[in-house]
């Protein structure tokens, strides 16, 4: 079927908005029309070269939208469900036999080869192969083809060009506070970074009760949207030594600091602020240089813990519903992350995230739905 896609041709050049044709959806496969989709930085490390996603290709993992179509053998959504489309996980793996389809063995031949695991693409520029299923979705198009299993039904009341990116950042630093910390009422965590990964893990802090909030972020806009969401302090890192301020905030140190930023001097500050068993989740991807901060008898004197996190360790099926709860009840109002963008419009829209202009951008396929 005929599909309108932003294809990324290099690390240079803009997105260029242009026909493309999709397959049609095998006996598995479910093809979604997609009302909105969320840039999320993975999308930009991806485009400017730093992963083996094949260019010319169509990028976009935080899609939402209408099921279209599904082949044969899907039975668990249907044309006319509201869906957000998460990550894809083989269901099969020892990891997603313990209901940890986030560290799935098969997560980067899944998500990031930019093909179908047999090698075949599902998206054609005047015949030519595309990169294409990203995450198992490439949802920076009009229609996407996916698999039932990232795919999350959502209430019909919602409005979709703001549910997609729950099915990435925000529910990676919201699942790193309630799912892989799973800290409790009165814990202190520090968040390096503000960008919609942090901030959700702000919210997150918040809905669980933690005592104290200290966010560490550069952009003055981003520090008092912390605030309001419910960070207790939120400290500019050119203004002071971070390091000293922490420590006068909790002498006794943090129970739990997540860094979203990748920055070597942001980890190192986030380790220094830990107290006794103090955890370091990582959420941030780093230069691939990058060394982890501290040292083995640093972190061991005082039996501390550095652990990557993807995904916020969540099942989406589950966990998306959850926040989408949280969100009804106004508990989580992610939907202040949000500046909505016509899709035409994805230049402008990727100009101004990384300006930090915006949160979260989401573009949106359908007319007069933008800001």
């Amino acid at each position: 079927m005929d599909a309108i896609a932003a294809i990324a041709y290099d690390a240079e050049s803009p997105f260029a908005i242009r026909p493309v044709q999709l397959d049609e959806p095998r006996d598995d496969e479910v093809i979604v029309r997609i009302h909105g989709c969320g840039i999320c930085h993975t999308d930009l490390v991806i485009k400017s070269g730093m992963s083996d996603f094949p260019f010319p290709g169509v990028l976009g993992h935080e899609g939402a939208g209408v099921v279209e179509k599904t082949g044969s053998a899907v039975d668990d959504v249907a044309p006319g469900d509201h869906v957000v489309i998460s990550f894809l996980s083989c269901g099969s793996c020892h990891a997603c036999e313990n209901d940890e389809p986030a560290y799935c063995q098969h997560m980067m031949e899944l998500n990031y080869a930019g093909a179908r695991p047999d090698g075949s693409a599902t998206l054609h520029d005047q015949g030519e192969p595309l990169g294409s299923m990203l995450f198992a979705q490439s949802s920076f198009a009009t229609y996407a083809l996916t698999r039932a299993r990232n795919l999350v039904k959502v209430p019909k009341h919602l409005p979709l060009e703001l549910l997609g990116p729950l099915g990435c950042g925000i529910q990676t630093g919201a699942g790193a506070v309630l799912r892989s910390l799973a800290l409790e009422a009165g814990a202190t965590l520090v968040v390096a970074g503000a960008g919609s990964v942090g901030l959700s893990a702000v919210m997150a802090a918040q809905l669980a009760g933690c005592g104290r909030i200290a966010v560490i972020e550069p952009m003055p806009q981003r520090r008092q949207l912390a605030l309001e969401l419910g960070a207790t302090e939120a400290l500019d890192p050119a203004d002071e030594n971070l390091t000293q301020a922490l420590a006068a905030l909790e002498p006794n140190g943090f129970d739990a600091a997540l860094d979203t930023s990748g920055n070597p001097a942001a980890l190192e500050c986030c380790l220094a602020s830990l107290g006794t068993r103090g955890v370091l989740g990582l959420l941030g991807a780093a230069q691939p240089e990058t060394a982890l901060p501290g040292t083995v008898n640093s972190v061991l004197s005082r039996g501390q813990s550095v652990r990557g996190i993807i995904e916020g360790d969540s099942n989406p099926r589950q966990f998306i519903p959850e926040l989408i709860a949280h969100y009804e009840a106004g508990r989580f109002p992610f939907d202040r992350l949000i500046r909505i963008y016509p899709f035409a419009e994805i230049n402008r829209a990727v100009a101004d995230h990384e300006r930090g202009e915006c949160v979260k951008a989401v573009l949106t396929m359908l007319p007069d739905a933008a800001d």
